[in-house]
């Protein structure tokens, strides 16, 4: 039998109740023990929908870490925390899952890794797309080396017109940045992942704030505040690797287009290539002519059925609590998630300066 691994919620926001908490209460022998956030409505209301019996709240996260029963800590708060709790966390002897980005800058990413090195706690970063049935099957074909060398690809985050207006996706002291930080960072990580490829040469970025000053705009959670739009609403970033390899970054949140996608990304390689534009195809040459596969992810094959199929979500819970139990490697390495956080920060400083920034 697996033994019962105790949960701490710090943060009971959006991602927490749309993703953490509705994915770790499917996880066998996981109890969510303690719910902490600023406003102590929310985390009543969080523990009312997914606490165990014995759950207690919190408004101040250093309480809760008091705690010696809680084995892990999820973090979900806004960017500019996410350093400071998570170093707290792991020092209070917890394994942290903090939502990403890793961090606001790099030195702070930096400060993260050192403190699990120093613990000896898993630490790893909630990038969710990895674990997408067309992510899943496009690493496999990566790593078995069936496009051969991936040494162009783009990673693609871009929306025609969803900003998000609630919370503080708006504010740059919190967020340190809008789309690129908050779906830019989605992609870049998949485009990073399938590559296998963390060693970043120089960036090259560009970011724009054309129409976030618009007054009574179209968008999908209606019109936001442009006095409280203090981001950027688009950014676009060239990276080249040390091997010589690129990566063009796309990130939107209102960008006038009909080509939109977010957590994608196209690859292309000395054997093949892949895209996810739609759905998840491969292609290639064979015998003298050229071919695309059109992949097949779904788990039906049955009228009327669609088949069973774990959600992202739900198996980046499942595997993250199988790595704490089993003490191995989580599948989102911090090490990983650092360079991220290195890349778009170099964006946003080549934007401000005009110039090409080098590692």
């Amino acid at each position: 039998m697996s033994r019962l691994v105790r949960v701490g919620i710090i943060g009971c926001g959006g991602i927490a109740n749309g993703k953490h908490l509705p994915s770790l209460k499917k996880v066998k022998d996981v109890s969510i023990v303690a719910f902490c956030d600023l406003e102590m409505d929310r985390a009543e209301k969080a523990r009312a929908s997914y606490g165990s019996e014995d759950a207690v709240v919190y408004t101040d996260y250093r309480e809760l870490l008091k705690d010696q029963s809680i084995e892990v800590i999820h973090v979900c708060t806004p960017n500019d925390s996410h350093a400071e709790i998570t170093v707290a966390s792991l020092h209070a002897g917890k394994h942290v899952m903090c939502e990403k980005p890793m961090a606001k800058t790099s030195a702070e990413a930096k400060r993260m890794i050192e403190a699990a090195n120093e613990t000896g706690k898993k630490l790893t970063i909630g990038y969710q797309n990895r674990f997408r049935p067309d992510s899943q099957y496009l690493k496999k074909t990566c790593d078995k080396g069936e496009l051969g060398e991936v040494y162009f690809a783009k990673a693609h985050a871009i929306r025609r017109r969803a900003v998000p207006t609630w919370g503080v996706f708006l504010d740059e002291e919190k967020q340190g940045g809008g789309p690129l930080i908050d779906i830019g960072t989605h992609a870049l990580d998949l485009a990073l992942w399938m590559m296998d490829n963390y060693q970043p040469k120089a960036v090259l970025g560009t970011t724009f704030h054309k129409l976030g000053k618009r007054e009574n705009a179209a968008n999908a959670w209606g019109p936001w505040d442009p006095a409280k739009f203090t981001v950027e609403d688009s950014a676009f970033g060239m990276v080249t690797m040390e091997n010589g390899a690129t990566i063009l970054l796309e990130s939107s949140w209102a960008l006038n287009t009909l080509q939109v996608g977010e957590a994608r990304c196209t690859l292309s390689g000395t054997e093949g290539g892949a895209d996810m534009q739609d759905g998840l195809r491969i292609n290639g040459e064979q015998f003298g002519k050229l071919y695309t596969t059109n992949v097949e992810l779904g788990a039906g094959g049955v009228d009327f059925y669609d088949g069973e199929m774990e959600n992202a979500a739900d198996l980046e819970a499942r595997l993250w609590i199988e790595a704490v139990r089993e003490d191995r490697a989580p599948v989102v390495l911090p090490e990983q998630a650092y360079v991220v956080t290195q890349i778009l920060e170099a964006i946003y400083e080549s934007a401000k300066s005009g110039k090409a920034i080098y590692f």
